[in-house]
């Protein structure tokens, strides 16, 4: 069973940045596409960002685009989400997931039931 721990996340204010990062246990960080998540009180789980195993391939929520970027280092079994102009709906818990099985190298998921692991996630709150 993967083991995915987020942090980064914080209090920060409109316009400003915040980097998140998702360390991943184990050794098959590199077999699977990897997403960023997040749930506001009261609403859904939306997705936000995915990217492909090797990295090339990524895509974004239409709210976030321009402004955020997923990147992922397999070396380090990492994925990160650098989060720019920051806005006060940007406010939420933030997860990051693995998806439920081994992925083509350039494959990506958007929706949140290919994803069967997930971190504990992270509190990103951006004051007005």
């Amino acid at each position: 069973q993967v083991q995915l721990v987020e942090s980064g996340g914080g209090l920060v204010q409109a316009g400003g940045s915040l980097r998140l990062s998702c360390a991943a246990s184990g050794r098959t960080f590199t077999w699977h596409a990897m997403g960023w998540f997040r749930q506001a009180p009261g609403k859904e789980r939306d997705f936000v960002a995915a990217i492909s195993r090797d990295a090339v391939s990524t895509d974004y929520a239409d709210s976030v685009k321009g402004r955020f970027t997923i990147s992922r280092d397999n070396a380090k079994n990492t994925v990160y989400l650098q989060m720019s102009s920051l806005k006060p709906e940007d406010t939420a818990v933030y997860y990051c997931a693995r998806t439920s099985q081994i992925t083509g190298w350039t494959q990506i998921f958007t929706t949140k039931n290919r994803y069967t692991d997930w971190g504990q996630g992270t509190q990103v709150t951006v004051s007005s």
